[in-house]
């Protein structure tokens, strides 16, 4: 036991909540920090979905988009909290909170992808027909209602698992396409697909983080247990990494799909996409006082207000 680290001790096999009734029990220790709290780096990483979920949500407020851009951010928040609650108890009932959301969340960027034509597309219309809307959110509707009633029947993590890779796989594609070939604004295509592919990318990494730590899991409690001890070994929960990677790749994809449906929309001249601190991208008013400092490109100078001027700096 060194000043600052101590070892881990024994797994216990129930906490503060009982005995384990979810269908998944992670590779990280149950019940080694606290009591209260099954799979601690699980639970409290958590929060990133939560923050970065909300924060889109109050952007999509504060621009006035459509509702449906605060349903998707009020829906990846829930995923967050349901998932919080499932690490923190490895109650069956949670893990449906944690499951189902992420699912359900996704398919809203769908049904607005899929919504879109070539008038809405092109500006000779500003929104799709309504029976257009209603029959595909109908037919969404009824297909994950159909899935959700097996996966609860069978209760084989694989299916949720499938569906939510198929539909988050469906969104990127079509909305890919969506910017090739309708976004004209070479500036604009360009931050749209730099926003895309950091999202991709990051999302990407949870991805691969959290296959490694059901693929190796042995072997991480070893490294953890035998030479990182507490609290360093927090920093190898690699689905822990998972929660963190996935809820920022997923605020990037969030805010690139708001900026690709306002200039699909045509309101491209009211908006513009900034870079906080040149690398955290945010949709904004062109009229909004922007309080941090920002850059107009990824990594690009910061731009800077003097006497009613704007004027870039390094």
């Amino acid at each position: 036991m060194g000043l600052f680290s101590w070892p881990y001790p024994s797994e216990q096999v129930t906490g503060y909540w009982g005995e384990v009734t979810s269908t998944i029990d992670w590779c990280e220790e149950n019940y080694v920090v606290s009591k209260y709290i099954a799979e601690w780096s699980n639970t409290i990483t958590n929060g990133t979905f939560v923050i970065t979920a909300l924060y889109s949500t109050y952007c999509a407020w504060r621009n006035r988009l459509e509702l449906r851009f605060l349903w998707i951010g009020v829906g990846f928040a829930l995923v967050g909290v349901g998932s919080w609650l499932f690490h923190m108890t490895l109650q069956y009932h949670y893990q449906l909170l944690d499951e189902m959301p992420m699912i359900y969340a996704t398919c809203i960027p769908t049904w607005s992808i899929l919504c879109e034509t070539k008038d809405t597309l092109t500006g000779k219309g500003q929104s799709s027909p309504l029976n257009r809307q209603i029959s595909i959110a109908i037919a969404i509707t009824t297909i994950v209602s159909l899935l959700s009633w097996i996966y609860l029947v069978f209760k084989i993590p694989e299916i949720h698992q499938t569906v939510y890779g198929f539909i988050t796989v469906l969104v990127v594609i079509m909305s890919g396409f969506l910017t090739y070939k309708y976004v004209d604004d070479k500036v604009a295509k360009k931050s749209l697909y730099q926003c895309m592919t950091i999202g991709i990318v990051t999302f990407l990494a949870g991805f691969i983080s959290w296959n490694l730590d059901n693929l190796f899991c042995s072997f991480w409690i070893h490294v953890r247990r035998s030479y990182l001890e507490l609290p360093l070994g927090v920093f190898l929960e690699l689905h822990a990494w998972w929660h963190i990677l996935t809820g920022t790749g997923i605020y990037y994809y969030i805010v690139y799909l708001q900026y690709l449906r306002v200039l699909t929309q045509g309101f491209g001249n009211d908006f513009k996409l900034i870079w906080r601190w040149k690398f955290l991208p945010e949709l904004v008013r062109k009229d909004s006082k922007i309080t941090t400092k920002y850059s107009l490109s990824l990594m690009g100078p910061y731009v800077e207000k003097q006497d009613g001027e704007t004027r870039k700096n390094k």
